[in-house]
């Protein structure tokens, strides 16, 4: 089995201690590569180790864990939240957090977040080359999983209307006025979807060309959609996307 290869950050070492004897009781297949006690010095373990999965604190002496988020948003990992304090619970998922565990961790607690965590890996690892794939073969798949923080939801690629970049996750809007929160950054839906009718008309939008109704030229260009929503045109992606509408049959 592959490991999974595990960083833990906490400003507490009886805490770091603690997760260690359980996760060695539970997941021999876990193999911690690093440990850091706060902010700076987790952001240099991380980028040094780039794990599979994080447990993070969230208040240190330095700052907090979402402070650490924002230093490493262009890595990917899975991450699971440790910490004393359960306000920070809506916050935590909007980072996209597999879990949210309250000291003193319940190991059964632990045992079931790292079980979730090793789920959306395993789908990670088989999941997106097999879209590729189906890409770079031009075979263009009708469908696609939209990964949030607790389910994969399977959609249609014809029912996407638009994905909008929000920090290190991405808001995917819908032809029938529903949106999903995903746990995945633009660009990694941009390199999936440009190649299957999409386009990214500006640095914090993706949209599906056939629901474009019109570009409008002025105030710097922006493109209105199938619903009404106006999208801002980067003026590099200008020329593109003329090329592209005048190039409609």
């Amino acid at each position: 089995m592959k490991p999974i290869r595990t960083v833990l950050i906490d400003d507490n070492p009886h805490a770091i201690r603690g997760l260690k004897e359980d996760l060695a009781r539970w997941f021999p297949e876990v193999e911690i590569v690093g440990e850091a006690e706060g902010v700076v010095s987790g952001a240099k373990v991380l980028r040094q180790a780039r794990p599979d999965l994080l447990l993070l604190d969230i208040q240190m002496g330095d700052g907090t864990g979402f402070d650490l988020l924002e230093i490493v948003s262009d890595l990917r990992f899975q991450l699971i939240f440790t910490t004393a304090y359960d306000e920070h619970a809506i916050r935590a998922f909007r980072f996209a957090a597999v879990d949210y565990l309250l000291k003193p961790i319940d190991p059964e607690e632990l045992r079931r977040a790292v079980e979730r965590a090793k789920q959306q890996l395993a789908w990670q690892a088989d999941r997106l080359p097999m879209l590729k794939d189906h890409f770079e073969k031009k075979q263009t798949p009708k469908t696609i999983a939209l990964h949030t923080a607790d389910k994969i939801h399977i959609a249609r690629l014809e029912d996407l209307l638009r994905l909008e970049a929000e920090g290190n996750y991405t808001k995917v809007f819908f032809t029938n006025g529903k949106n999903l929160l995903l746990t995945k950054t633009l660009k990694e839906f941009s390199d999936l979807l440009e190649p299957a009718g999409f386009i990214r008309a500006h640095q914090s939008h993706l949209v599906n060309f056939a629901h474009i109704r019109e570009f409008i030229k002025t105030d710097g260009g922006y493109l209105v959609m199938v619903d009404g929503m106006k999208v801002p045109v980067a003026v590099r992606k200008r020329v593109e996307v003329l090329e592209r509408l005048e190039n409609v049959k």
